[in-house]
């Protein structure tokens, strides 16, 4: 290893943390297994029937430790408002200091593992190389999962490369001393006292986003929370979009869905390049491309079944690491909404013996595996997974599509007027939380292109760099907006999403081509009757009408809503969203009709 820089970092951080000895990973395959024989001895791991999961393992985290910890999650800038109100913000000497006195010593008679990782293709224009200190044997197989990971990483590097420093320990587990920090001005990571892996995977959220955003607020690109998937038509013509939805509100379903079957029989296909995050650059032929900077899924295991996600089924099967689902006691997994019945017993996620029908004192079910019970897989093993996954330039993007869990209020699809109107209709999308989020579940919470938890730096400079973006893009892709989550009077869903959502994408793709017709509403371009494919769809008599609908007093209160969000960002807001707020109270002020396009 030539790099001095990490050399010297490396042991700097081990004489902080005072481990017993270091291993540095290289990615082989005799390492990986002798890892997981480490890992399984001393109960780390637990190794499933290799029949049934050939290649497969079970992991439980701590019961206060199973989803992101936002509220422990800081941005440390030098001044306050570069990190925004969204964010919480650490003086970075405070962080530091603070986060040093738990590292001093968290690895006693620990090995630190050294995890050289590039986050994209290695080698690619796109791609970030990060180096990853870590206590965890389950840290580090999942990493060797979701990134590129070993020598030809420090191959890349070289004797000068620069990296993004990443440092963690499970220490004690003690969340009163549980930080995730990240210093976007010193390219660095900490995080100490957790051992979920949105906490601790750091390549993904931490640097693919967080700190990736700030990098590509400098650099001139967009570090993005969204999927990139590829349409086939029946011609053989494959367009792409990128979509950003909140966590656990289908994404993954969504990058890997089974067409319908009218769509199936024209000779559709699916192609999936990545499930959660998208780095995009403009290129030379004045399109935006997207490349998927990691190589495997962390993705929600209940509600994970054959009908809502066939493709994550099978590309779990072996090789994956599962975390927070029920274990039986013959080595099979299961969680709830997944496939088949229930088991007639198990060891439930937080490792109390479970059988189904188990209630609190308050009679509330006990699910045997956590609501955000986690899979680790390899992309390659998907079944659809496009030929373009790794091309170092990335796919060119025809559509961005955002989205959100909503019952009532937002429609089924619309496209925004322009590029600027688009990221309005970004900044201003809201979801109800789930249970991969921090806080109330059902709560509907304002954020911004699914990047609230994630924007690395304050995010009215974020608007601001989407806003520029725009300006410099020749050839945009259009902007859409979809809610797959309405529901009618009864509380019952309007649209069968899953694969059916394929209709609204074909729908989304002909509009970027100009293929197909729609209909002008304040909030943008609907389709107009007929150009939404619902061959083989037995919706109720009037589910379309209600689902395209736009009823203008309640988004005359969701405008004041849009302007409270703003108000927190003060003068350094971008006019221009400002000015998209009252054109669109305009627009609707003076809706009555509907007008062709």
């Amino acid at each position: 290893m030539e790099n001095k820089m990490l050399q010297n970092w490396v042991q700097e951080m081990a004489q902080l943390c005072k481990p017993e000895q270091i291993v540095w990973i290289d990615g082989s395959r005799e390492q990986k297994e002798a890892l997981e024989r480490e890992a399984v001895a001393s109960g780390e791991l637990i190794r499933l029937d290799q029949r049934k999961w050939p290649g497969c393992f079970y992991h439980r985290t701590a019961v206060n430790d199973v989803a992101r910890t936002e509220n422990l999650t800081y941005i440390c800038t030098r001044r306050e408002e570069d990190a925004g109100p969204t964010n919480n913000w650490m003086d970075p000497q405070e962080a530091y200091r603070q986060a040093g006195e738990y590292f001093n010593g968290a690895m006693r008679g620990r090995t630190m593992y050294v995890v050289p990782f590039s986050m994209g293709p290695i080698g690619s224009p796109f791609s970030k190389i990060g180096v990853e200190l870590t206590d965890s044997i389950y840290v580090v197989l999942n990493m060797l999962i979701v990134t590129r990971a070993g020598r030809e990483v420090l191959a890349a590097l070289g004797p000068d490369g620069d990296f993004t420093r990443c440092l963690h320990s499970k220490a004690d587990l003690d969340i009163n001393k549980r930080l995730i920090l990240h210093f976007p001005e010193d390219n660095t990571i900490w995080s100490v006292g957790s051992g979920y892996g949105g906490n601790v995977l750091l390549g993904k959220k931490c640097l693919s986003l967080r700190i990736a955003s700030y990098l590509g607020l400098h650099e001139g690109w967009l570090a993005e929370h969204m999927l990139i998937m590829g349409v086939e038509d029946p011609s053989g013509r494959v367009d792409y979009l990128a979509a950003a939805f909140p966590s656990a509100c289908g994404k993954t379903n969504l990058a890997m869905l089974v067409p319908p079957k009218p769509f199936r029989d024209r000779g559709y296909k699916i192609w999936t390049v990545g499930d959660d995050i998208a780095w995009i650059r403009l290129g030379e032929d004045g399109r935006l491309w997207a490349v998927n900077p990691e190589s495997g899924l962390f993705g929600v295991a209940p509600g994970t079944n054959s009908r809502s996600n066939p493709n994550a089924l099978a590309t779990i099967r072996q090789n994956t690491i599962f975390t927070n689902v029920l274990l039986t006691d013959d080595g099979d997994v299961w969680w709830e909404q997944g496939e088949g019945e229930p088991p007639a017993a198990g060891i439930a996620w937080d490792g109390s013996r479970w059988k189904p029908g188990l209630a609190d004192a308050a009679g509330n079910p006990l699910p045997g595996a956590h609501p955000n019970a986690r899979f680790t897989a390899p992309l390659a093993q998907c079944p659809i997974v496009s030929p373009e996954w790794e091309n170092p330039q990335g796919v060119p993007l025809s559509a961005i599509v955002f989205g959100g869990r909503r019952s009532t209020l937002v429609p089924l699809v619309f496209e925004t007027f322009d590029w600027r109107h688009g990221v309005y209709t970004g900044a201003t999308m809201s979801s109800e939380l789930t249970a991969a989020q921090f806080g109330t579940l059902g709560k509907v919470r304002r954020d911004p292109m699914a990047m609230l938890p994630f924007c690395g730096y304050n995010m009215a400079d974020y608007f601001r760099h989407w806003l520029e973006m725009g300006r410099r893009i020749p050839r945009p892709p259009r902007i859409f907006h979809v809610n797959w989550f309405r529901k009618d009077a009864s509380g019952s869903f309007l649209w069968p999403g899953f694969g059916d959502n394929l209709r609204v994408l074909d729908w989304i793709l002909r509009r970027s081509r100009g293929e197909a017709g729609a209909i002008e509403t304040p909030l943008g371009y609907i389709p107009a009757p007929g150009e939404l494919n619902l061959e083989g769809l037995d919706l109720p008599a009037g589910a379309m009408e209600q689902l395209l609908a736009v009823d203008r007093d309640l988004w005359l209160e969701e405008l004041a809503e849009h302007r409270r969000f703003f108000e927190q960002f003060g003068s350094r807001l971008p006019s221009e969203l400002l000015e998209e707020n009252k054109a669109l109270e305009n627009r609707l002020k003076n809706y009555s009709s509907r007008s062709a396009s």
